[in-house]
């Protein structure tokens, strides 16, 4: 239902061919996001966007839009602009326009009859930027470390726009070649800049943790006793659920439920994120686990996965992978690939059965590196974000 204090602008469709795309910006289309379906032929647009003195018009591909000129949106309270189509009879591709002069940047969007469209666009900035907060303090742990913010284009531009959040473990090889292992990073805001150009990844937050020297026993849930050392990964989890996420979503425009947020790391990063996604459900709904460290401390993972059933609460995805070339001194060979297909096959004996809520892919030739894991880093994205 459009809120009661929206003004409305209405047009009925005349039926008749689609139009060309006006200015060749336009792109291939991409569902948009949608509210609750309307009645049958009644389409809804609702546009947020701060314009303040300017207006925004809707372009589109067959009547009563077109490619050729914009129809004016009513402006509404909390910078919504609207535009009801009755008569709707086959999809549409539509683009706002700011002044209908600028197009939106990014594919264009696509209504089904009766769709309810909530749309956030930007039509100037390109990328992202990455925010480091230095010194962050943790009680939990009894240490403190810096976090790296990346906040996406339509962020820094689209201020009335919330976003679903990542967090990734091992902070420093994420942005910046300077700080990285081996100077290597996972390109996480080149990923995400790019999938803000052509919507193959939903615009989110991704914060980045930087491990400390403690990395081993925080990233890992239990003892390993070949390794002699592990067991903090539990207060690990802890730190970021009670103290740094409350942080990030009081300062930054965030979606907090377990649906909109991620948690996702590779190696023992990888572990503990399938640790988190199973203890901490109603926190994290969407799991990453890129080459993980399932062998530790006999498997202990793949029990904790063998519990899922039991709880009142999983997980909504769950992404997991490896290569099958090369190891890191110490680990088995192939990247862990035998134990890591036994995970998830334990993720499907625990009822992830489908392509919807499991995706694992060995990428063949791949070695145990952040080279590596930035190259498999759109997919995992991809599937648990989903497109724009």
């Amino acid at each position: 239902m459009v809120p009661r204090a929206l003004a409305i602008a209405t047009l009925t469709a005349l039926g008749g061919c689609a139009s060309p795309r006006g200015d060749g910006a336009a792109s291939a289309a991409t569902a948009a996001t949608a509210g609750d379906a309307g009645p049958s032929g009644v389409t809804t647009v609702r546009v947020h966007y701060p314009a303040g003195a300017h207006a925004i018009a809707l372009r589109g591909s067959r009547d009563p839009l077109e490619w050729g000129h914009g129809v004016p949106m009513a402006r509404g309270d909390q910078d919504v602009f609207t535009l009801v189509i009755e008569g709707l009879a086959k999809p549409i591709e539509l683009k706002p326009l700011l002044d209908d002069a600028t197009w939106s940047l990014g594919p264009n969007y696509r209504a089904s009859p009766g769709d309810t469209l909530d749309l956030y666009p930007r039509f100037s900035r390109v990328a992202g930027e990455v925010r480091v907060h230095d010194g962050f303090a943790s009680a939990i742990l009894g240490n403190a470390r810096s976090i790296r913010v990346y906040v996406p284009p339509t962020y820094l531009e689209n201020t009335i726009a919330s976003f679903p959040v990542v967090y990734m473990h091992d902070g420093q090889n994420l942005f910046d070649p300077s700080v990285a292992y081996s100077g290597v990073t996972w390109r996480v805001a080149e990923t995400m800049d790019a999938a803000a150009k052509d919507a193959s990844i939903a615009e989110a937050i991704v914060v980045g943790v930087d491990n400390t020297g403690d990395r081993v026993a925080e990233y890992t849930p239990t003892a390993d006793a070949t390794w002699g050392e592990g067991g903090k990964g539990e207060a690990y989890v802890r730190m970021i659920v009670e103290e740094l996420k409350p942080r990030i979503d009081a300062e930054y425009r965030t979606r907090p439920g377990s649906g909109d947020t991620a948690i996702v790391g590779s190696s023992l990063g990888g572990l503990v994120s399938a640790w988190a996604g199973v203890t901490r459900p109603e926190v994290f709904g969407l799991v990453g686990a890129l080459s993980p460290t399932t062998w530790w401390d006999g498997r202990m993972i793949l029990g904790v996965v063998a519990s899922i059933p039991s709880r009142p609460t999983r997980a909504r995805r769950v992404y997991v992978d490896s290569g099958d070339a090369g190891a890191l001194p110490g680990e088995p060979p192939n990247d862990g690939v035998t134990d890591t297909e036994a995970l998830a096959d334990a993720y499907r004996a625990a009822g992830y059965v489908d392509a919807v809520t499991l995706r694992y892919l060995v990428q063949h030739g791949a070695t145990h590196d952040e080279a590596h894991w930035a190259e498999r880093l759109p997919g995992a994205l991809s599937f648990l974000l989903g497109p724009r």
